[in-house]
């Protein structure tokens, strides 16, 4: 089973800046730890990146056509206000589940590709992609 791990626009950044309310962690550690979790969910993962969001979208259509099992989505910088992404979650042929390292609800508003994504995992730090790796498994087996 294969899952597409998209980290989208600002992940770059994490461990460098806002601190206060993502930590230290950077991209690379949260890489780590979500190739870690993988292996012990025995799924397969490919982590991508872009601040780029025609990038991602066509990543997302390119894992759809390439048989992947579902997507964990951090959007990050593209939570509100990318219609066109949140078009592209909404036709995958997978489930794809939002993932949030802090809780962006007490921050303001809701992320528009949340509307269209299966479900959420807000809050929980580098834990939270664990829940989603695993909400994709159970899911794809059930199906």
């Amino acid at each position: 089973m294969k899952i597409l791990v998209v980290q989208g626009a600002g992940m770059n950044m994490r461990g460098k800046t806002q601190t206060e309310i993502f930590g230290t962690m950077t991209l690379d550690d949260y890489n780590k730890h979500i190739r870690d979790y993988a292996a012990k969910l025995d799924v397969e993962v490919e982590i991508f990146h872009s601040n780029i969001e025609g990038e991602v979208i066509n990543r997302l259509y390119q894992a759809n056509d390439q048989g992947f099992a579902g997507a964990l989505v951090n959007p990050a910088g593209f939570s509100r206000g990318y219609p066109a992404l949140t078009a592209a979650i909404s036709q995958v042929s997978f489930p794809v589940i939002e993932v949030h390292i802090s809780n962006p609800v007490r921050r303001g508003p809701v992320s528009d590709t949340a509307a269209v994504s299966l479900g959420m995992v807000t809050g929980f730090g580098v834990l939270g992609y664990y829940l989603g790796l695993r909400g994709l498994r159970d899911t794809a087996k059930a199906r």
